[in-house]
C-alpha cells in the first residue's frame, strides 16, 4: 500500500499523520512541498479528488494569505496560482492513497482513506 503526502517536517500534525500511515503498513512518499512545490495541475487534481476547493486548503494562519487578499471565498484559479508562488500557504498534511485524498487535520482524519 502506498500513500503520498504534502509534508513539512516541522509540523507535528504532519509527523503524526506519517506515523499513522506507517503503522498501518503504508509506504509513504513524502513531498516536502516547501522545497518541491507541486504543480498547479497537481494541486487542482488533489483538491478535486478530496472534494474540497483550493480555498479550503489555505493555511489561514499564514500572514501571506491575508497579504495576498485570499480567503474562504477566493476563486480557485487565484488560490492555486498563489499556492504555487508561495507554498507556505498550503495547509498540510494533504494525503493521498488509492482510496482518496484528505486534509489530515486532525491527523486521525487520515484514517478515512486507509
Amino acid at each position: 500500500m502506498k500513500a503520498r503526502m504534502l509534508f513539512n517536517p516541522r509540523c507535528g500534525t504532519a509527523r503524526k499523520t506519517k506515523a499513522i500511515l506507517e503503522e498501518e503498513g503504508y509506504e509513504v512518499e513524502v513531498i516536502e512541498y516547501l522545497k518541491d512545490t507541486p504543480s498547479r495541475a497537481e494541486l487542482k487534481r488533489m483538491y478535486e479528488r478530496a472534494g474540497m476547493t483550493p480555498a479550503e486548503g489555505l493555511r489561514m494562519k499564514q500572514p501571506e494569505v491575508k497579504e495576498l487578499g485570499l480567503g474562504p471565498d477566493s476563486p480557485a484559479d487565484k488560490v492555486l496560482d498563489a499556492m504555487v508562488a508561495q507554498p507556505i500557504i498550503i495547509e498540510r498534511p494533504l494525503v493521498e492513497t488509492d482510496k482518496g485524498v484528505v486534509l489530515a487535520r486532525p491527523q486521525d482524519k487520515v484514517r478515512e482513506i486507509l
